[in-house]
């Protein structure tokens, strides 16, 4: 499954690169592309990760999922 989220609060490559380590670092995500301002396309297995997962690695490093 491939979904796109909004992510708020980045401003640098340094956030697109702390965004998608995080999100590749889950369990079941296949592929991460994030780019500013705001989106992040991920691929993942929804049998193996959630919304809420993806949501919370990437609260977790301080940004928001819209």
């Amino acid at each position: 499954m491939e979904k796109t989220y909004r992510i708020e609060g980045m401003t640098c490559d340094h956030c697109v690169r702390a965004v998608t380590k995080a999100l590749e670092a889950l369990d079941g995500v296949e592929r991460a592309v994030v780019t500013l301002p705001d989106q992040a396309v991920v691929t993942f297995d929804p049998e193996k990760v959630t919304d809420e997962q993806i949501r919370q690695a990437v609260e977790a490093e301080g940004y928001r999922v819209a």
